[in-house]
């Protein structure tokens, strides 16, 4: 009885109306900042690797790989599996489109985040909280949007990634799910507890390098499949658009599924990767919009479709018609639905090596998001809770969400994405509501930031002249000194 109104909850949330609210919201972004996730990109490239960390603040690659420490997760691989399974091979062209337009909404959220952010401790501080307390003026809605987050950070969504770990490295090793959350707990607790510049330390290594030998092995499995590709890009296209006989029917999943694990694989609109963008030392909040809007494509388009090349290529999945039950293709067996489907992938083409390198790529995938989920948590409670109390209530979270990373390595692995399905439904619906009415600073900035760009300067920003209230931080604009040593254009 509970796990069906924990399925009715995350149906009602993830209903048309998200899908259609989802897309909308993605395409007037993209319209109103006039495409700039393709007027932009070599902008963006460029500002990955510019701008250095200070006493308050990360560096934007250390707030870009913060992010992707919370995108780059399970959504990529058991999440991309998972739209495969029930959405077909048309799921893939829905996670692009999403990704596309998602990425306008990520310059919002993120740059509104840095045009609000405040400093905290000696640390800045920023996120959806508040930039909604302070750009709309609606506390009531800011402490909602905090606590729905910290509920969905701390409990629901930890045992997505923890799960789809131990199942993994069950199906690879043999090693009990118990054993496998044990571990996992301990190395979190020893990140965790040493604070956020530890958390990016970790992250700022262990990303690029593990995506990176993931996206590797997805080549040569391409590359070894060459002639398939025109094939395989047919299959999506046509799957995606209903054309294709055998996939047609289910259009209707393919873009349900996509859209959904699309989101939870981005993040994109969903307000996470507005915190660790709110961190970054940088001259300009456009600046760090850009860098969070990039790492969209490098969530998605690289690593997302990496799984799905892979799995797609190799044949190593299984599609079910969710209205009937039936398998519309059934090419292996006794694989459950999720990272098994990669794992038989990858073993098609090193057999024997497969399930082992997935399950290690899966464990540091998720485990960074898992860290990722924590700052994030920790920042709205920052936000919630000040003053003396705020160490207790931070000591509490971290116990809070080890243990909810325990829970879902040892449960049942739909009861756990059903969860996380709830937690990021809630705040997607929040946020994105949030960054419709309040995206006006951010269209003026992006404006401000291209305007000086043309003028030949490395653009600054001063929210007073740009007529931006309760912009405290950028009130007497962005003062250079030695701990904002943001790399000038020569």
């Amino acid at each position: 009885m509970l796990e069906q109104l924990v399925t009715n909850i995350s149906n009602f949330l993830w209903s048309t109306p998200m899908i259609i609210f989802c897309v909308v919201v993605g395409l007037y972004f993209t319209v109103r900042t006039n495409f700039l996730q393709i007027r932009h990109v070599k902008e963006m490239v460029n500002l990955l690797f510019k701008g250095k960390s200070s006493d308050e603040g990360v560096s934007s690659f250390q707030a870009l790989s913060l992010a992707l420490s919370g995108r780059i997760g399970v959504g990529n691989i058991s999440g991309t599996a998972t739209a495969i399974a029930f959405g077909g091979p048309g799921a893939v062209f829905w996670m692009w489109v999403i990704a596309f337009v998602g990425a306008a909404s990520a310059f919002v959220e993120s740059t509104l985040a840095q045009i609000y952010k405040e400093k905290n401790n000696g640390e800045y501080r920023g996120g959806p909280a508040y930039y909604i307390e302070k750009g709309l003026g609606w506390k009531w809605y800011a402490v909602l949007f905090s606590i729905a987050t910290l509920i969905a950070m701390a409990i629901l969504m930890p045992g997505v990634q923890s799960n789809s770990i131990a199942v993994s490295i069950d199906n690879a090793f043999h090693i009990d799910t118990t054993i496998t959350g044990l571990v996992l707990v301990i190395i979190l607790a020893l990140i965790i507890f040493g604070g956020i510049k530890r958390i990016v330390n970790v992250a700022q290594f262990v990303v690029p390098f593990m995506a990176l030998a993931y996206i590797l092995v997805a080549l040569y499995v391409i590359v070894i499949n060459f002639s398939d590709i025109p094939a395989v890009f047919s299959l999506i296209f046509t799957s995606a658009l209903g054309a294709d006989s055998l996939f047609g029917g289910i259009i209707g999943s393919a873009i349900a599924w996509g859209v959904k694990r699309g989101l939870y694989a981005s993040e994109a609109g969903q307000g996470t990767g507005a915190h660790p963008a709110a961190a970054a030392e940088v001259s300009h909040p456009a600046k760090q919009g850009l860098v969070q809007a990039f790492s969209i494509y490098l969530d998605v388009f690289l690593v997302c479709t990496a799984t799905a090349f892979m799995i797609l290529f190799s044949g190593a999945y299984n599609t079910i018609d969710e209205s009937t039950g039936e398998y519309l293709v059934q090419n292996i067996t006794g694989v459950e639905e999720g990272p098994g489907y990669t794992q038989a992938a990858v073993d098609s083409v090193f057999p024997g090596f497969g399930s082992g390198f997935v399950a290690i790529a899966l464990f540091f995938f998720a485990f960074t998001t898992i860290m990722a989920y924590y700052y994030i948590a920790e920042t709205n409670l920052a936000y919630l809770i000040k003053g003396r109390f705020s160490k207790i209530a931070s000591n509490v979270l971290k116990i809070v969400l080890l243990g909810a990373t325990f829970y879902g390595a040892v449960k049942e692995a739909t009861l756990a994405w059903t969860l996380g399905d709830i937690g990021l439904g809630v705040m997607v619906w929040l946020n994105l509501i949030a960054i419709l009415l309040l995206s006006k600073p951010a269209f003026i900035a992006l404006k401000d930031y291209d305007l000086q760009k043309k003028q030949g300067l490395d653009p600054t920003f001063n929210s007073t002249k740009l007529g931006i209230k309760n912009a405290d931080f950028w009130a007497n604009g962005y003062e250079i000194d030695e701990n904002k040593q943001d790399e000038q254009i020569s």
